[in-house]
Order: structure tokens, then C-alpha cells, then sequence
């Protein structure tokens, strides 16, 4: 690589923080009555928290392999950011992986209650599909219908929120790697498919591209969870920036239990394989996509 990974990865975090904050003003768009000043607050504690900001990046370096970067697509990556926030949100609340600690910060429902929290990844959801269909994110209609169709069935029913209840299933029961892997790629995964998937359709990809940026996705989205699942074995909480230790606590399926950590850092490096694989046919202009896939198997935090 040629430049610096961790400075353009800073200056795309600034842009789509700039954009997330604009969303979550307290200024009601045309349409809205008014935005409650302690609902905003609270979403804008879930969201502009800091992170990575990873899932956006990628809709917007996908995007950026096939010649689009403009606004659109920042607006486009922060729905989908928006929707990963309220997933965290709501995973910290008691009733679920029940954390106090996130991003280094208190937790929404410990910084507010839990019912505020629970209405602020509410509404989260919901806001993200008020970005996605905005005309900026696409000149074609289709194209918006088609990226918030995928975005449901990836942060829904069949993705995300399924695999989420997969997840509570599992613990302290008997689970195969058959069937951690469909939790985790509908839990992890299927947002960061997404993210590959919708930055090849914002910029008009042919279909054989969207194709193989969706299984570029899907790679990294197994890899992100292997290395999560390493953190959490291996990282101090002060390091990961939220608890660590808890799967095992919980008696929770994953596969790092399963097969123990050095066969886990061998699929992680065999994945980093296929990934840089996927990518090849487009040269060096696929250089900070292949760095990122580096980043989230070599992740510490």
C-alpha cells in the first residue's frame, strides 16, 4: 500500500460522521411533527458515539471501485450505519447481551433508561429508511427500492435480527459449526454483505461485479466475526472498549470455542486469501478494499 490506511480510514469516518450528525439533528424534517429534544439525544448517544464506522466504509470503497463517490453514497453507507447503531442499542439492553459498557461509553439504556433506549434504536431503524430512499442516494427509483428491500432482508426477519435470535438459542446448548456459521452470517454477515453488495449496485456495477463483491462480503463478514469472537477470548475489555469474556460466560455457540484459537487464525488467514482473490481482477484498484480485509482479520478492537 502506498498510502496511509489509517488516515483515509479517519477521513472517511469524519464524512460520514458529518452526515450522521445532520440526520440526528433535532430539527424535524418536512413531514415530522417534532423530534422529542430526549429521543434525539439518546439516538445521537447510540450513534455519534464513535466505532469504526466499518460498515459504511465499506458501502462507500465498494462504490468507489466502480467510479461513484458523492454525497449520495455517503447518505446511502450512513443508513446502513444507522441501522447497525440501533442493532447495538438494543443488543446492550438486560434482556439481551445486557452491557453496561460500549465504544468506551456508558450504554443508552445506562445513560438513559431502558425505555428510551429501546424507542431510540426504534427509531434509528426507521430513520435509516428515510435515508436510503432519498433521492440524492440514486438518480433510478428501482435501484433506492431494490437497496432498501435488500437492507430490510439483511437487518431483519432473515438476516440480522434472526440471527440474533439463533444467537440467544444457542447458549448453553450443543451447537455444530453448521450452525454457528448460519448464525453468524445472518447475525455479523449479513450486514457487511450488504455493505459490499449495495456499494456495487449504488455505482451501476455490471451483474458478475455485484456478484462477486457480495461473496467479497460475505468473506469479510465471517472473518469480522471470527476476529470479534478472538477479541472476546483474547482482548482486555479496556482494549475492545466494551466487556469481553461474556460468550463463555453466557455458555454461547461460537466457533473459536468449537475449534480453539489457533485453528480459528488459520481460517481467518484462509479467508484473507480468498478475499485478496476476489479482488484481483481489479488491480491496484481495489488496493484499500484489500487493506480494509486485512484490518478486520488483524483487528484489535
Amino acid at each position: 500500500m502506498t498510502f496511509d490506511l489509517k488516515q483515509h480510514l479517519a477521513a472517511r469516518t469524519e464524512s460520514v460522521e458529518a452526515v450522521l450528525d445532520r440526520a440526528l439533528s433535532g430539527t424535524a424534517s418536512h413531514g415530522e411533527t417534532a423530534r422529542p429534544p430526549r429521543l434525539v439525544a439518546a439516538m445521537r448517544h447510540g450513534a455519534l458515539n464513535g466505532g469504526k464506522r466499518l460498515r459504511p466504509i465499506l458501502v462507500w470503497e465498494t462504490a468507489s471501485l466502480f467510479g461513484r463517490s458523492d454525497d449520495g453514497v455517503v447518505r446511502a453507507a450512513c443508513a446502513l450505519e444507522l441501522i447497525h447503531c440501533y442493532s447495538l442499542v438494543h443488543d446492550d439492553l438486560p434482556a439481551m447481551d445486557d452491557d453496561d459498557l460500549r465504544r468506551g461509553q456508558p450504554t443508552v439504556h445506562k445513560a438513559f433508561d431502558e425505555a428510551t433506549a429501546i424507542l431510540a434504536g426504534d427509531a434509528l431503524l426507521t430513520l435509516a429508511f428515510d435515508v436510503i430512499a432519498e433521492d440524492a442516494v440514486h438518480h433510478d427509483a428501482a435501484i433506492r427500492l431494490r437497496l432498501s428491500r435488500d437492507l430490510a432482508r439483511a437487518a431483519g426477519v432473515g438476516g440480522m435480527a434472526g440471527g440474533q435470535m439463533l444467537d440467544l438459542e444457542s447458549e448453553h446448548r450443543p451447537r455444530t459449526e453448521a450452525d454457528i456459521r448460519l448464525l453468524q452470517s445472518m447475525k455479523t454477515g449479513a450486514l457487511l454483505r450488504y455493505a459490499c453488495r449495495a456499494g456495487a449496485l449504488l455505482a451501476d456495477a455490471p451483474t458478475a461485479d455485484v456478484d462477486r463483491l457480495t461473496r467479497f462480503g460475505e468473506v469479510i463478514g465471517l472473518a469480522f466475526q471470527l476476529a470479534d469472537d478472538l477479541l472476546d477470548v483474547e482482548a482486555s475489555p479496556e482494549a475492545a472498549g466494551k466487556a469481553t469474556g461474556k460468550d463463555a460466560d453466557a455458555g454461547k455457540a461460537t466457533l473459536v470455542g468449537l475449534w480453539g484459537v489457533e485453528k480459528t487464525r488459520g481460517e481467518l488467514a484462509c479467508l484473507r486469501e480468498e478475499a485478496a482473490a476476489l479482488l484481483a481482477p481489479y488491480g491496484d484498484r481495489a488496493d484499500i478494499l484489500g487493506a480494509l480485509a486485512g484490518f478486520i482479520v488483524s483487528r484489535t478492537s
